[in-house]
């Protein structure tokens, strides 16, 4: 492990002294990781894979190949106790996982479906499709949060450059930049990019660019409450834990979970954290999209009409006060359904 921490660092062009920063610890400890004389945190393992750019898994097997071997060192009966703890974890990691309910399982077999037959018609997508797609994206998504542009006006303003007579700058930007913020996620997916701190506070600085720019990607400094919610954001001060805690969840579960109930966990866990001083629905969304389009998946557009929103919200605040993410799973899972057909139904031939 040490090897790859250093070889990675180097080719970073990055100094010992800016790495300790980076990570927000001692510079000799970084000297000792990577001359073997000292071992990282499971925590810093995931700020190292994020600062550095190493493949999570690949740097989490080294570490714990490591640990694993400095504990049983070669005793001879090692590789005996190897292969039963092998076995033992394969048989409780099948209870670990809770199922999901039948009427949640049923969807997700559905969606899998819609989305290999829409694999078949991709040919037959276009510019076109795609940018009206994500001009009602950017609509919707606006919408929940209370902007008052129809999709019309949005499409003046993002697509013709034009100013809507009555309507706020604040309204303006937040279409401008929220279009933008899908480009950004979608050149993120193209890339292949894996998903950390700095592509969050990069998604959050373009929906706020211009609206407030001294908190545009960055992690709120005060107290902040949700209107209508009996939910509490933790302090300012436990933002950056719980926001690295979130980041450790997803490498640990980002190949376990199907990909949609990953999306929309991601999402419920941001936006519960409410890591920004605004911005944060927003930012969320985004991040879910994120998710859904690597895998293959197309843009679950959540509407912001007052039905949907209510439903949206409270299958929120059942999540974050009573802890039961069943309705907003099905929530998510039930948007992306309605997605995929949608999308089908302009793409397949009649």
């Amino acid at each position: 492990m040490k090897i790859i921490l250093k070889t990675a660092r180097e080719q970073k062009n990055i100094k010992t002294r800016e790495l300790a920063q980076l990570l927000g610890i001692d510079q000799a400890l970084i000297s000792k990781f990577e001359n073997g004389s000292r071992k990282p945190s499971r925590d810093q393992i995931v700020k190292l894979a994020s600062v550095l750019e190493i493949n999570y898994e690949q740097l989490m097997i080294a570490w714990l190949k490591e640990k694993i071997y400095a504990e049983i060192g070669d005793d001879h009966l090692a590789f005996e106790a190897i292969h039963q703890v092998k076995e033992e974890m394969a048989y409780y990691a099948s209870f670990k996982r809770a199922p999901l309910s039948t009427k949640l399982e049923q969807i997700i077999k559905e969606i899998d479906s819609l989305k290999n037959e829409l694999h078949q018609f991709r040919k037959y997508d276009s510019f076109r499709v795609t940018q009206a797609l994500e001009l009602e994206y950017t609509f919707e998504s606006n919408k929940i949060e209370g902007n008052t542009l129809t999709l019309k006006e949005t499409d003046l303003i993002v697509n013709e450059g034009l100013t809507i007579s009555g309507k706020s700058m604040r309204e303006h930007l937040e279409a401008i930049n929220h279009q933008e913020a899908i480009a950004y996620i979608k050149e993120l997916t193209d890339k292949n990019t894996t998903i950390n701190e700095r592509e969050i506070l990069c998604i959050h600085n373009l929906i706020l660019r211009g609206i407030y720019p001294e908190d545009a990607g960055k992690y709120r400094k005060v107290q902040v409450m949700i209107k209508g919610s009996s939910h509490m954001p933790p302090q300012p001060f436990l933002v950056a834990k719980e926001m690295e805690e979130l980041f450790i969840w997803y490498q640990t579960n980002k190949n376990n979970l199907h990909p949609v109930i990953l999306a929309a966990e991601m999402h419920e866990r941001l936006v519960t954290i409410h890591p920004f001083i605004d911005g944060n629905g927003r930012t969320s969304r985004l991040l879910m999209n994120l998710i859904l389009l690597q895998h293959g998946y197309v843009i679950a557009n959540i509407k912001g009409t007052n039905e949907s929103r209510m439903q949206y919200y409270n299958a929120l605040e059942a999540c974050q006060v009573e802890n039961n993410k069943e309705n907003f799973l099905l929530f998510i899972a039930q948007t992306e359904k309605e997605c995929l057909e949608r999308y089908l139904s302009i793409l397949k031939p009649i």
